[in-house]
């Protein structure tokens, strides 16, 4: 009976402790809508051939990218160059030249052609082992803002059995300062696709800024910093050598189960000594400590790196995998991770896993989901309603006046 034979099987079965450990592939298929989206969803491809390499295995079944521009379809290089790959929308209103911000023109084209990336999809050759959607955009454009909502919806209405989550990247400050548009659309965007994904995680594009580099090398090292956190969460659902399954496996259902709303994912590492001292049975009191410090060191690295810049106690539900030498892995340092997180995520539900992967580092890979109060998005919903007061005030309409972010978020248009 082949692995996959044997997932299957086991679906309905995760109580089954014996089952557990293997039943825990995480496999995605990526959509990348607009220029950003399409760079980001172009890195995946590179994240997916470092697995084939190092680790001699597929995280992405397939990566498509959507656009109303043909020169930013063009631009790819990971992403096969055919048109089922490749996908042009809007050809007709947009002349292949998109569409200029307007992101409720972007959406009105998704809507229309969705049916180009549904054939897409389903061409795909190993549809079945897809756990999951990924749908990435930049939040202030004008294709990626518009058409990710509405694909996020129709994804949901074909495939009601598969979890769709976006990938949601908000703009630089330049951006936010002069460009009035952008914050609409990211407003518009948001809103939008808070009410169609399963999850939505948000990037924070300042964060990744590099000083005196130039604009191709801070892009190129921005895309990688983004998907990168996922390499090891990915590579532990497919691993299928029996010395690198963890003891405790992250399934698919302790990661559908933790992601909700708005999250954050980061990434941190510590490194450990090449050289050991093999004929010591024991750890002393002191490389004990050091260990759990490595591990402790590691998780403030991932907290401090997290996409989107947040409180930790404003999560619901936290996970968190640990990716290290099997011998560097015990149940002291687990607790201690577990217990640095909890203190810092208080009231979250908190989940865990190992991956004895690695041989010279402790790496920890930590997602922080079902935020709720992030001052950032507030922040850009109280500047869309202000663009819109604005805007009906210059076409002789009425200042609409504080009435709270609740009330108020009823009044940013929904793209879908």
């Amino acid at each position: 009976m082949s692995q996959r034979t044997i997932y299957g099987l086991c679906d309905n079965a995760q109580n089954n402790v014996s089952i557990e450990h293997w039943e825990c592939k995480v496999k995605l298929l990526v959509i990348g809508c607009g220029q950003c989206g399409g760079r980001i969803a172009d890195t995946f491809g590179i994240l997916n051939r470092k697995a084939q390499v190092q680790r001699g295995m597929d995280i992405i079944t397939n990566i498509l990218a959507v656009n109303t521009d043909i020169a930013d379809l063009s631009g790819l290089y990971h992403i096969k160059s055919d048109s089922q790959h490749r996908i042009l929308i809007g050809e007709q209103k947009t002349s292949g030249h998109g569409v200029g911000k307007i992101n409720e023109l972007s959406a009105e084209i998704a809507s229309e052609d969705g049916d180009k990336i549904l054939e897409s999809i389903r061409t795909t050759p190993k549809l079945s082992e897809v756990d999951a959607f990924l749908l990435v955009a930049g939040a202030a454009g004008g294709t990626g803002s518009g058409a990710i909502p509405v694909l996020t919806q129709l994804l949901k209405e074909c495939y009601t059995e598969k979890p769709v989550y976006n990938l949601i990247i908000l703009p630089f400050k330049y951006e936010e300062m002069t460009e009035e548009r952008s914050i609409y659309n990211v407003g518009t965007c948001l809103k939008s696709a808070y009410l169609a994904a399963d999850a939505i995680f948000l990037v924070d594009n300042q964060r990744y800024v590099k000083k005196n580099v130039s604009i191709k090398k801070n892009m190129a090292k921005i895309n990688y910093q983004v998907v990168k956190p996922f390499y090891n969460l990915l590579c532990a659902g497919e691993e299928t050598n029996p010395k690198f399954v963890g003891s405790r496996v992250l399934d698919a259902g302790d990661i559908i189960q933790t992601l909700s709303g708005w999250a954050v994912i980061g990434y941190g590492t510590a490194r450990i000594p090449r050289f050991r001292f093999p004929f010591k049975e024991k750890l002393d009191f002191r490389q004990m400590s050091t260990k759990t410090q490595k591990g402790t060191q590691a998780m403030d690295e991932a907290i401090g790196e997290l996409t989107l810049k947040c409180n930790p106690t404003d999560a619901k539900k936290a996970l968190y995998l640990l990716t290290a030498p099997p011998e560097e892995m015990n149940m002291d340092l687990i607790k201690g991770l577990s217990d640095s997180l909890k203190m810092m995520a208080t009231g979250a539900i908190i989940r865990s896993g190992d991956y004895p992967r690695v041989k010279h580092s402790l790496d920890i890979t930590i997602i922080l989901s079902e935020l709720i109060g992030s001052r950032k998005i507030m922040d850009y919903f109280t500047k869309t309603i202000s663009y819109i007061s604005n805007a009906k005030m210059r076409r002789g309409g009425i200042e609409y006046g504080y009435r709270g972010i609740e009330e108020a978020f009823k009044d940013i248009p929904s793209l879908l």
